[in-house]
């Protein structure tokens, strides 16, 4: 036991490898002129050590020239990208921080665009070559090995690939099973130093990445197994997921959230088809917590980033659902997630990875989640087209569902018109009013389409209800969109000619967009359309449309409805016709009106059981209801 003790300690190894446990200026004096430094980034930055790197070189000038520094992303510190460094370093990230997006942008240090899961072998082959890796690593066990911790990602394939392995070992770092192990033997310096591992701030939820959150979790199902990038967004989504069972986790980002849904019994990863039973990701960026319950936790795999990332291992998993965020997208569809016009923002990242792989998976589902609008609501985050230099993260091809605020908007198999008056329909309604008139201009949507700005306009989602009728059937019953037209026009010409006549009174069969847009641009302060819909979000079908008009003077409205020939008789017009009751008199209204062809047994009947006092009166043909409201 004592000698567990010793080595664990590390004095024990300091006798057997007395070489590596050399001075700090000694170990830096093995980098030479022009090598390829690799650091871990993110929070397992080994702060201490880069820190002393770059004291050395300001106590040795001409130490070395024109090494390169390597990393994804620095959250931490980053100080040799100051200028004064020029001539000693220089950065290539793969992933654009807050703390090098200024030298980037200035031209004082370079972006990589490359999907996370084609780094490692980019080291392997020599493309990009790495000759020093600079390491954090937790306290050796007795066998001799030390866990990378908290960063295995592309760390491990650095140090595999590194002539020279510098570990900076701390005692705060957790040992996180996995792919990330490596011996003391294989470290050639190890420079003792105990610090807090890096930790990131939490952010805030607020009512709008709540409203966002609330919609993305609407798409998740129990037993998916689900991946979630980086931000408030993510964490919203997590904070909204409570209500599931048997959820997965296949991800390169292991965050707080998803050890909160662990140990609510959310997550077990009990249906996962690829690593069951278990959480597997690449790197964890979080809180203290979140580091002590990954500590020696053997149901946590960190796992090589091109095991994590690989589309054809995501591919794998039933019902993998691929969570993340973008800039910007555009009417089209196109997104970006690296830049903002010609800015390197960002990265490309792991996005393409698991938005690709998730589509390839059976059950798979992708989502695009992000706010309306940036910069305190001056700017749109859905715009007419991509800013000139913006880099393509996901094309047109590659965006399923779209979440906002406001909505969800699902694009696959669309037009471009259809997926832009969808995405409008989803954008902050302040924006939407200049989305019409630019897709106008362009010719992407009909010259002529009609909208209503302002409140009137606004999609009430609150109207958005769920009902079973008495044949069992379960509908959706929802306000129209101004986008749902197209799945109007395939509604109307379902009708039969005679259930045409019966709903419009006219022999008129056709139902061309001018006329269409009579029910997808309502003004809600004056009249009400809900459609009954049902399938899935990707391929709804509308069974019956509803709809009043307020009359002002009397304080009633004109009624009307309508349901597919081939669904009659399953009860959907009566739960209709009961929400529609249930609106109208939440607003006040008193009652309402309707004409009904008198041979329209069906219609009437249904009128007659939904508990009104009602008159009527006959004239050519057509009865003329009166509906009061009982009590």
């Amino acid at each position: 036991m004592g000698f567990e003790n010793d080595m664990h300690s590390l004095d024990g190894w300091k006798k057997l490898y007395p070489e590596k446990f050399a001075a700090e200026e000694n170990i830096f004096s093995h980098i030479r002129r022009g090598d390829h430094i690799f650091v871990v980034s993110g929070c397992g930055e080994p702060q201490y050590l880069v820190q002393a790197l770059v004291n050395y070189v300001e106590s040795h000038p001409k130490a070395f020239f024109d090494t390169e520094i390597i990393h994804i992303y620095s959250f931490g510190i980053a100080p040799y990208t100051d200028p004064k460094f020029k001539r000693n370093f220089r950065l290539t990230s793969f992933f654009v921080g807050n703390n090098t997006r200024g030298p980037v942008n200035e031209g004082l240090a370079d972006y990589a665009p490359v999907s996370l899961s084609d780094v490692p072998a980019l080291i392997k082959s020599g493309s990009v070559k790495i000759d020093v890796a600079l390491v954090q690593t937790c306290l050796p066990d007795k066998h001799g090995y030390l866990s990378l911790g908290i960063s295995v990602d592309m760390v491990k394939a650095a140090t595999d690939q590194a002539s020279v392995i510098i570990a900076q070992v701390n005692a705060e770092m957790p040992r996180v099973h996995g792919d990330g192990f490596i011996h003391i033997r294989d470290v050639d310096f190890i420079v003792r130093h105990d610090e807090p591992i890096l930790e990131l701030p939490g952010t805030e939820q607020t009512e709008t990445t709540q409203r966002i959150g609330n919609n993305v979790a609407r798409l998740v199902q129990d037993g998916d197994t689900i991946q979630v990038g980086y931000g408030g967004l993510p964490n919203a989504v997590l904070a909204n997921l409570y209500n599931k069972k048997h959820l997965g986790v296949h991800t390169e980002l292991f965050s707080d959230g998803l050890v909160d849904l662990i140990n609510a019994g959310v997550i077990d990863n009990s249906q996962k088809s690829l690593n069951p039973g278990m959480s597997i990701a690449a790197f964890c960026m979080g809180k203290k917590s979140t580091y002590e319950f990954l500590n020696d936790n053997p149901s946590i795999l960190f796992r090589t980033i091109d095991y994590t990332n690989n589309p054809l291992n995501i591919a794998r998993l039933r019902n993998m659902v691929a969570i993340n965020s973008a800039l910007e997208i555009d009417l089209t569809g196109q997104a970006t997630s690296d830049s903002i016009g010609s800015t390197f923002y960002s990265g490309v990242g792991g996005h393409q990875d698991f938005m690709r792989g998730a589509l390839l998976a059976e059950g798979g589902r992708t989502i695009l989640a992000i706010k309306s609008t940036a910069m305190k609501d001056t700017v749109s985050r859905i715009v007419p087209f991509l800013r000139e230099s913006a880099g393509i993260t996901l094309n047109r091809g590659d965006v399923r569902y779209v979440v906002t605020e406001y909505g969800i908007a699902y694009l696959h198999g669309k037009n471009v018109r259809e997926r832009a008056m969808t995405l409008i329909s989803i954008a902050h309604p302040k924006f939407r009013p200049w989305l019409i008139e630019e897709a106008k201009k362009r010719g992407i949507i009909y010259r002529d389409q009609a909208f209503i700005p302002g409140k009137r306009g606004e999609y009430p989602e609150d109207l958005e209800t769920h009902r079973t009728t008495k044949t069992g059937l379960h509908l959706f019953l929802r306000p129209v969109k101004i986008s749902d037209e197209p799945l109007l026009k395939d509604f109307f010409y379902s009708l039969s000619d005679r259930s045409m006549n019966r709903r419009f009174l006219s022999i008129r069969k056709d139902m061309p967009h001018e006329r269409l847009q009579d029910f997808v641009i309502i003004d809600y302060s004056r009249e009400v359309v809900i459609l009954g819909i049902v399938g899935s979000a990707e391929n709804e079908l509308i069974v019956g449309v509803g709809q009043y008009g307020i009359d002002e003077k009397s304080h009633t409205a004109e009624v009307a409805f309508a349901v597919r020939d081939d669904q009659q008789n399953r009860g959907i017009g009566q739960e209709m016709l009961s929400y529609l009751t249930y609106l109208a008199r939440k607003e006040g209204l008193l009652g309402f009106t309707a004409e009904v062809l008198v041979d329209n047994k069906p219609m009437l009947h249904v009128f007659e059981k939904g508990g009104f006092d009602i008159k009527k009166k006959s004239d050519a043909g057509v009865y003329d209801l009166k509906m009061a409201f009982r009590g």
